[in-house]
């Protein structure tokens, strides 16, 4: 049980996990080699060579036959339709039947398909790139419940497969006799949420296999039983997209808001989140491609979203159907991003992987909502430290300039949930943006003094055989209150009471906001304290 759940618990009525998208790239691997596909065709066709116009009579067949199966179900071919295909086909999944196809889509897309280029009887097949003409095939699966088939009709008849892990367990909770209500893509109520997680937890490649297969055998109708038996021309899955999401269903709508609105702040001031980098437990390197920054996104919309980028995977965090704050993570490539193989057999390392993301992510949204660190141990940050060799270390000093500006640079760039590393190299840069002065007014090596005082504190490791540091955890937390007590109290109060704004006096109370009413109220307080004291103003 990660940190945040623990402490707003009292606030939530249960809580689940489990995959949400699941889209399937389905290829025959035999056929990614031009020179099996020549021998498929010579072996079990006995066509020998593979022209251009063979490969365009294999395309008008499936034309062909889709537009027959599609009369004999009822089911029109559509064009594509403008905005969003899943709420256009919504409406056909009302009163579909188990292991109905509901829909079909035909709409321009791109996919790898074989070409032959020659002519007369000299011809070799290549693999390419093209738009093509595509079939979405809707789908009432018994097991599944909602899901797509996408099939490109041109040989070696390349697919993809989106699956969703909610219809699934919907089913699987009614078979168990659990009751529940879902709403959109998720359950706001259950009557036994750790059977929920049980079943969710549950889900194994093979179910995805069956399911897949099962469809793709029935839309590639090109191949014979005998040819899938004995040519191995079987569509093998891998991951092409992967959602997983953590959902935390409170009891009172006033709850979720006022967690959100916080989450939107502390995210919005706190390292500087639009340019904050939130690392997926790998390191980077400088080979390193694709977004690498935390950013607030559709503000303007009633449920803004808090959305962390790594390479092509992306974290993000947000309120929905009103009672649930959801933390999803996703990636359109998990071999990149993960370092795990791509192949759907490796669902169980990826999701314990996806899994670890999620609760390093929330435990340090904890971290930035409440931070705590005792009496003593403050004392002991602001003293000197002296080293087994006699040398003394200035203490940390809570309004030091340098100091803040390298912990920001910290938190920007080495987030606790990368388990990340980095050099003097990589955090100079923005320390010098956040002290706003030029390489000559502040140097490298002085930072590398400053990182050498946070190192005295323990806040800080170097790693061994190498110009490398990593922030510990206590050092995250540590940084988090120097500028929580900096930014938060110890400049607005000190501004306030050394250059009040005359202005603030005329503003009504009604239009004072609720962070500034509280400031003034602590400045009259202490006013209070200085007055019963006896303090005097010289």
């Amino acid at each position: 049980m990660n940190a945040f759940y623990e402490h707003h618990k009292d606030n939530i009525r249960f809580a689940y996990r489990c995959f949400d998208r699941i889209l399937l790239h389905a290829t025959i691997q035999p056929f990614q080699q031009e020179q099996r596909a020549v021998g498929f065709f010579w072996s079990y066709r006995q066509i020998y060579p593979v022209s251009r116009q063979v490969l365009r009579d294999i395309a008008t067949q499936y034309h062909n036959w889709a537009k027959n199966r599609s009369q004999k179900w009822g089911v029109a071919i559509q064009e594509d339709p403008p905005g969003r295909r899943d709420d256009f086909v919504e409406r056909y999944f009302r009163r579909a039947q188990p292991d109905q196809v509901v829909a079909i889509i035909k709409a321009r897309e791109p996919a790898t398909i074989m070409t032959a280029i020659g002519k007369d009887d000299r011809w070799h097949l290549e693999m390419k790139r093209r738009w093509v003409e595509q079939y979405n095939f809707y789908v009432q699966d018994s097991r599944w419940g909602q899901m797509f088939v996408r099939v490109c009709p041109h040989f070696p008849f390349s697919a993809r497969v989106c699956l969703n892990q909610h219809y699934w367990l919907a089913l699987r909770m009614q078979k168990e006799g659990i009751r529940f209500q879902q709403c959109a893509n998720a359950f706001v109520q259950c009557s036994d949420p750790e059977a929920l997680q049980k079943l969710a937890d549950s889900l194994t490649a093979d179910e995805m296999i069956t399911c897949a297969q099962k469809w793709l055998v029935r839309f590639t109708p090109f191949f014979t039983s005998e040819e899938r038996k004995h040519a191995c021309v079987q569509h093998r899955l891998f991951f092409a997209q992967i959602e997983y999401c953590d959902n935390l269903i409170f009891r009172r709508r006033a709850a979720v808001d006022a967690l959100e609105q916080r989450l939107l702040d502390a995210n919005r001031t706190i390292g500087q989140p639009n340019k904050l980098t939130l690392i997926f437990g790998r390191r980077v390197t400088r080979r390193h491609g694709g977004k690498l920054q935390t950013v607030i996104e559709d503000l303007n919309l009633s449920n803004p979203v808090i959305r962390s980028h790594y390479r092509k995977g992306f974290l993000k965090q947000y309120v929905r159907d009103r009672f649930i704050l959801r933390t999803e993570t996703a990636t359109n490539n998990i071999s990149t991003d993960y370092g795990i193989g791509k192949a759907v057999e490796n669902l169980p390392q990826l999701r314990q992987r996806l899994s670890g993301i999620i609760d390093r992510y929330l435990e340090v949204q904890q971290d930035i909502l409440e931070t705590f660190v005792d009496r003593e141990q403050l004392h002991q940050l602001t003293q000197p430290t002296i080293l087994p060799n006699g040398r003394r270390i200035p203490g940390l000093k809570l309004d030091q300039p340098r100091q803040l500006a390298l912990m920001h640079s910290l938190l920007r760039f080495c987030y606790l949930a990368a388990e990340g590393t980095f050099t003097t190299r990589d955090l100079y840069p923005q320390t010098l943006q956040a002290l706003q002065m030029t390489p000559e007014q502040y140097k490298l090596a002085s930072l590398r003094y400053d990182l050498w005082k946070l190192r005295a504190k323990g806040l800080v490791e170097k790693i061994a055989h190498s110009r490398r540091y990593r922030l510990l955890a206590h050092g995250y937390q540590i940084c988090l209150v120097f500028l929580k007590l900096y930014e938060k109290i110890y400049a607005p109060l000190t501004a306030a009471i050394l250059q009040p704004f005359a202005a603030d006096q005329s503003i009504p109370r009604e239009k004072i906001t609720a962070l500034d009413r509280r400031y003034t109220a602590v400045i009259q307080a202490l006013d209070d304290l200085v007055d019963v004291v006896g303090l005097k103003a010289a």
